[in-house]
C-alpha cells in the first residue's frame, strides 16, 4: 500500500506570484504528510525567501523551454512513486492526499496511471462550487464514478474526445505507469489535455475521486485566463480533438465546449 512517504507535491512557481504562499500552506496542512519541493525556471529573491520561510528545497530548471517542459522538470524532481504537480495559485483541501491514497490503494499498484479529483473555483477569494463549466466537466466525468470504467480505454477516450474534464493540479501520477515524461512541450496551454489523451491509450486505470478536493483560482493575470482571452486554448484543444474526430466534427464540438469556458474570463 502507498503511504505519504511514497508521495511528493512539487510546486511549480513562476516569477513572483502573490498567491504562492497560500498554495504552499494548503499543501503543508494535509492530513497525510508527504514530501514537498518547489520547482522553477525563474529563480529570484522572492522565491528564495519563500523557500526559507516554508523550509522548502528549490529546484531550478536549467533548460526552460515551455510550460510543459517546466512541468516535466517538476515531475522528474520527485523521487517518490507518486507525484502531484501543484500550480502556484491553486489550493488543496486538507484531505486531498488522504483521499487520493485511499482510492489508489483500492487498486493494484501496477494498475493506476493517474488519480484525479473534482475541483471548485476561487474568484476574488470566494468559493464557486458550480457554474456552467464545472457542470459540463462533472457531467463528462460522471461515467468515471463507476470503478468498472477506471480501466476502460474506450470510456475515457470517449470522454476526452469532447474536451478536457481533468483539472491538471488535481492529478496524482503513478510514475512507473505514467512514464518518464508526460507533458507535451510544444503546446502553450493544452499540454495537460494532450497528456491525458496520450495516457488514455495506456493499459491501466484512470482513478476518479468525485469530491471537490482542490480549488482552481481564476483571476485576470492567470495563465488560464490570458490563454482563453487570446483563444490559444481553443486552437490547441481543436488540434487535440482532431485526433478523435474528423476536423469538421471536432470544430463543432470544440465550439460548444469553448462556450462553457466563458466563466473563466474576467
Amino acid at each position: 500500500m502507498y503511504t505519504g512517504k511514497d508521495h511528493t507535491f512539487v510546486i511549480c512557481a513562476y516569477k513572483e506570484n502573490p498567491h504562492l504562499g497560500k498554495s504552499i500552506e494548503s499543501v503543508k496542512k494535509q492530513t497525510v504528510k508527504s514530501q514537498i519541493l518547489l520547482a522553477t525556471s525563474t529563480p529570484n529573491a522572492y522565491l528564495e525567501e519563500i523557500c526559507r520561510k516554508y523550509d522548502l528545497k528549490m529546484c531550478v530548471n536549467p533548460h526552460p523551454v515551455s510550460m510543459g517542459g517546466d512541468w516535466n522538470y517538476a515531475y522528474s524532481r520527485a523521487k517518490t512513486e507518486l507525484v502531484t504537480i501543484v500550480h502556484q495559485d491553486d489550493l488543496y483541501e486538507p484531505d486531498y492526499l488522504e483521499n487520493i491514497l485511499h482510492y489508489i490503494n483500492k487498486r493494484k499498484q501496477d494498475d493506476v496511471i493517474i488519480a484525479y479529483t473534482e475541483y471548485y473555483e476561487l474568484k476574488h477569494d470566494k468559493k464557486v462550487r458550480t457554474n456552467k463549466l464545472l457542470k459540463v466537466k462533472r457531467l463528462m466525468n460522471f461515467p468515471m464514478r463507476c470503478p468498472a470504467f477506471y480501466g476502460s480505454i474506450f470510456v475515457r477516450r470517449r470522454i476526452l474526445s469532447f474536451g478536457c474534464p481533468i483539472c491538471c493540479p488535481s492529478v496524482t501520477f503513478v510514475k512507473k505507469n505514467a512514464g518518464r515524461e508526460v507533458f507535451d512541450m510544444e503546446l502553450k496551454n493544452s499540454c495537460d489535455y494532450r497528456a491525458w489523451s496520450k495516457l488514455s491509450k495506456k493499459k491501466g486505470s484512470f482513478v476518479y475521486v468525485p469530491k471537490q478536493l482542490m480549488a482552481h483560482r481564476i483571476y485576470a493575470e492567470s495563465t488560464t485566463t490570458q490563454n482563453l482571452s487570446e483563444n490559444i486554448r481553443k486552437k490547441e484543444d481543436l488540434e487535440i480533438m482532431c485526433g478523435f474526430w474528423p476536423r469538421p466534427i471536432a470544430r463543432m464540438i470544440n465550439k460548444i465546449y469553448a462556450s462553457s469556458e466563458k466563466s473563466n474570463e474576467e
